[in-house]
């Protein structure tokens, strides 16, 4: 059993300024004995796109290694929700997310794979692909912890991510996120508390919450939440920034799957 933490951020394009509040909600989750920190998309940077593509960085360069220091100075799970991680494309960065160990080490990362390319509304108008590389790989972290199944915004909406991550042995997924307010209000608590259920897993999603000054693209949704697998909210972050804590028994976990074994009632063969 563990302490852990969501971290919801409202990110600008103010690099100094994001660190410096990242920072501190860090610091103080870890002082209420958090032992797994987690912070949302892109936890570094949140403006205008072409230039996230110009600041970006290999995961050996400034902005992860902060991350690393502060893992390494507190003892604790960092998760950096996702950096924009220079690619070999000029014009294209990945959106990765970063899970450090306390030693500072990272452990895993992971590359978006969905990307946000959608018209829903007038004010939900985006091509994440216009500056982002696609991930192709699905990642566990396997730590002293658990096992984190990866995960970053869109690919809450592709249910068969997530089953491969369980089949992988998963018992806790993380989806750091920056969701839409439009879309957030009517989608996100639901499809995070169905990856939970149908998965039988914890569920660990810190958020971006308000506007940001990317010229209008984005007001994020926030509701930083963690589920457990029954697929109940035990820990939540009201609006503006802050943390919520939770306790993650694995023991709870193995309980729900004896007693609704569904992984050994799928029907593959259908």
């Amino acid at each position: 059993m563990f302490a852990a933490a969501v971290v919801q951020l409202n990110c600008s394009s103010n690099a100094e300024a994001n660190w410096t509040s990242a920072e501190a909600l860090v610091r103080r989750a870890a002082g209420y004995g958090a032992q797994f920190v987690a912070t949302p998309e892109n936890a570094n940077y949140l403006g205008p796109h072409s230039e996230k593509v110009r600041l970006a960085e290999p995961l050996s360069g400034n902005v992860v290694q902060r991350f690393a220091n502060l893992a390494e100075e507190l003892q604790i799970h960092l998760l950096v929700g996702s950096v924009n991680e220079r690619s070999d494309d000029p014009q294209r960065c990945y959106n990765t997310s970063v899970l450090l160990g306390p030693r500072g080490q990272i452990i895993q990362s992971y590359r978006k794979m969905h990307l946000f390319d959608v018209d829903v509304s007038p004010e939900v108008r985006f091509l994440e692909s216009d500056t982002a590389v696609a991930g192709n790989e699905p990642r566990i972290a396997e730590t002293a912890l658990g096992n984190f199944g990866m995960s970053v915004c869109y690919d809450l909406r592709f249910p068969e991510l997530y089953r491969v991550l369980v089949d992988g042995g998963a018992t806790i997924l993380l989806v750091p996120s920056a969701f839409t307010a439009t879309t957030g209000k009517d989608h996100w608590e639901v499809l995070l508390r169905a990856r939970a259920i149908e998965t039988q897993c914890y569920v660990i999603a810190p958020g971006q919450h308000g506007e940001h000054d990317d010229r209008g693209l984005r007001n994020s949704y926030g509701h930083s939440m963690i589920i457990d697998p029954w697929g109940h909210v035990i820990a939540r972050v009201s609006d503006g920034t802050g943390i919520a804590l939770a306790e993650i028994d694995l023991d709870r976990v193995a309980t729900v799957r004896r007693g609704m074994p569904v992984a050994s009632h799928r029907r593959l063969e259908a």
